[in-house]
C-alpha cells in the first residue's frame, strides 16, 4: 500500500523485537520522544485523501524498476531529450538503482547532455563562449599568483588548464582536420 494515508503495520510485534535486538525500544516512553503527540492514533492531519490524486504525465518520465509506479506528485530538472534522455531512459529500465551501472549510466548522460547543450548553443545568436566563461581572463588579470596561492590542491592547479581548456583544443583540432579533409575530397 504505498502513498497512502494508513500506517502499514509491523512485520514484528515490539515484544518480538525487544526479545531478538537488545536494547530495542529504548525510546518507547514517550517522556523520551518530543514527536510523540504526532503520533497519537486520532490526530486529524488536515489531509482530504486516502490516495493523493496522481499528477498528470505530460511527457515521458523515467521509472525506477523497483517501485511500482510513480510517486503521485513528481517532478523533474533535467526532461529527457536526445541522445543523454536515452541514456538515462536505458539506465531506469534495465537496471536498479541498487547497481553501479545504473548510475554510471546517469553520469554518462549528464556529460552528454552538456556536450548536446555545447553544441545546441552554436545555433544561437550567442554561443557558449569558452575563453570568458571559463574564467580563464579573470584568472590572469585579478592577482594569479596570490589567489593561488592559499589554495589545498597546489599540485592539482597544473591540471586545471588542461581539464578546462582541454576539450575545447581537442574539439578545434577534429573540427580542423574533418574541414581539410572535406575540402582535400572536393579538390579531386
Amino acid at each position: 500500500m504505498p502513498y497512502t494515508a494508513d500506517k502499514p503495520p509491523l512485520p514484528e510485534t515490539p515484544e518480538q523485537l525487544r526479545a531478538r535486538i537488545p536494547g530495542w525500544g529504548a525510546d518507547l516512553d514517550p517522556a523520551d520522544r518530543p514527536s510523540y503527540p504526532r503520533e497519537v492514533q486520532g490526530l486529524e492531519t488536515g489531509a482530504h485523501w486516502d490516495l493523493p490524486e496522481q499528477q498528470e504525465e505530460r511527457q515521458p518520465r523515467e521509472r525506477s524498476i523497483e517501485h511500482a509506479r510513480l510517486t503521485p506528485a513528481f517532478g523533474t530538472s533535467v526532461p529527457l531529450k536526445g541522445l543523454s534522455g536515452v541514456v538515462r531512459s536505458y539506465a531506469y529500465r534495465r537496471f536498479s538503482e541498487g547497481r553501479a551501472a545504473h548510475w554510471l549510466l546517469l553520469i554518462a548522460a549528464d556529460r552528454v547532455d552538456a556536450v548536446e547543450s555545447h553544441l545546441t548553443s552554436f545555433t544561437t545568436r550567442r554561443p557558449d563562449n569558452p575563453v570568458t566563461e571559463t574564467g580563464v581572463l579573470a584568472e590572469a588579470s585579478h592577482h594569479p599568483v596570490r589567489s593561488r596561492a592559499g589554495r589545498v590542491d597546489p599540485r592539482h592547479q597544473v591540471l586545471d588548464p588542461v581539464i578546462v581548456v582541454g576539450p575545447w583544443v581537442l574539439a578545434a583540432v577534429v573540427v580542423y582536420r574533418s574541414v581539410r579533409a572535406m575540402v582535400r575530397r572536393a579538390r579531386t
